[in-house]
């Protein structure tokens, strides 16, 4: 099968992974692990870019595509266009006519659910020109479903952890000597909380300090890394907290930090909240700390809930129950943390491996190329 990948999302080739979000991380991993296999050719139509120049740049390469796509879909001699958003898969509207093999998108939560009332309309627009939607999650579809995708048309495809760019992963005991000399952070006897994700308020941030943070009967530091709108609520949130001394807010942070602070912490939390027009699509912030023994309490909500498997790489907790989301920690901290930190990078190595998550890749596209082949 010859699938012809069109991204916008990559970083500039000279330039490392460090802190690109989660959906520009799943295309390159993506890009890499279709590129293993012998059964499939790619053809890439990919856009490199720093972040400073991404609009502009974005702009003359949808514009470029849609005069050049259609002639480089049959010069390829390509079975499938896989579009690795909704932002590149918006040129299906303009080009249907012109392109008459199947066309399919990944969507990733919010390019779906965005609030905005024209941009909800076109969203439905470009539904109605696409063979196939390949959601990161089952809430994810059900986003997508019910703007129009007929059902028989989406499918689930979970993302996937590339190992090779976590890398060698350090033990618990110099991640957190590493946290204690670099940023000065105390760890002696207590327990290191984690949260990592832009600071927006689906995410729950501010919630946690408020109401769930003085519910925790542990002796813990609560570490939160990301940057965002949400950042000065935030502080006013820690500058009222109970021990605020350990509520660090470290803000962006390179890769190497990153994965120190996996390592180091003995529960990472995501207390996401549910915000009108926004989701959680799926959360690789939560394979990523899996992946290095650190299991995970979150809220039982959107596509979070296809990540975790209670008892085997951390618990749901019923979202805004603020309560039991602090005895939930208390309990693992207490009860369960050996045999979770054991069986949770193991779960998501067999789970979320992108040697397993690109078959399924490759069975689904298969399948809406059989479908359009059917209907025509």
């Amino acid at each position: 099968m010859r699938i012809l990948y069109i991204s916008h999302t990559h970083p500039p080739k000279d330039a490392p992974l460090e802190n690109i979000g989660g959906m520009q991380r799943v295309s390159v991993q993506l890009y890499r692990a279709l590129q293993t296999r012998e059964d499939v050719t790619v053809i890439p139509i990919i856009l490199h870019s720093s972040w400073n120049r991404i609009v502009v740049n974005t702009i003359l390469f949808m514009f470029n595509l849609l005069y050049s796509l259609p002639k480089k879909a049959v010069k390829e001699n390509v079975d499938i266009i896989l579009f690795s958003s909704m932002v590149t898969a918006s040129l299906s509207v303009f080009l249907r006519s012109r392109i008459k093999i199947p066309m399919a998108v990944i969507c990733h939560g919010l390019d779906v659910t965005t609030p905005n009332i024209f941009y909800q309309k076109f969203v439905r627009k470009v539904f109605s020109k696409l063979d196939g939607v390949i959601a990161v999650s089952n809430a994810t579809k059900l986003a997508c479903t019910k703007r129009g995708i007929p059902t028989e048309k989406a499918f689930v495809v979970s993302n996937g952890l590339d190992k090779k760019d976590i890398g060698v992963v350090p033990d618990k005991t110099e991640a957190k000597k590493f946290l204690s000399d670099s940023l000065g952070i105390d760890l002696s006897d207590k327990n290191l909380l984690l949260t990592v994700g832009r600071l927006v308020k689906r995410k729950g941030h501010e919630w946690f300090v408020r109401s769930i943070w003085p519910g925790i009967q542990r002796d813990c530091v609560y570490l939160i890394i990301g940057d965002g709108p949400e950042l000065a609520d935030l502080q006013s949130a820690i500058k009222n907290a109970p021990q605020k001394e350990n509520i660090i807010l470290l803000g962006k942070q390179p890769d190497n930090v990153l994965k120190n602070a996996y390592s180091a912490a003995d529960v990472f939390v995501m207390p996401n909240i549910r915000v009108s027009g926004d989701m959680e699509g799926f959360g690789i912030v939560l394979i990523e700390a899996n992946y290095c023994s650190t299991p995970v309490v979150a809220s039982e909500l959107e596509g979070i809930k296809d990540v975790i498997e209670p008892g085997k790489n951390g618990y749901l907790v019923q979202e805004g129950d603020a309560e039991l989301f602090a005895k939930k920690i208390d309990f693992v901290l207490n009860e369960e943390l050996e045999k979770l930190s054991a069986t949770c990078k193991k779960y998501v190595e067999d789970r979320f491996g992108w040697e397993y998550i690109i078959g399924r890749y490759i069975s689904v596209l298969r399948e809406i190329k059989e479908k359009k082949i059917d209907i025509d």
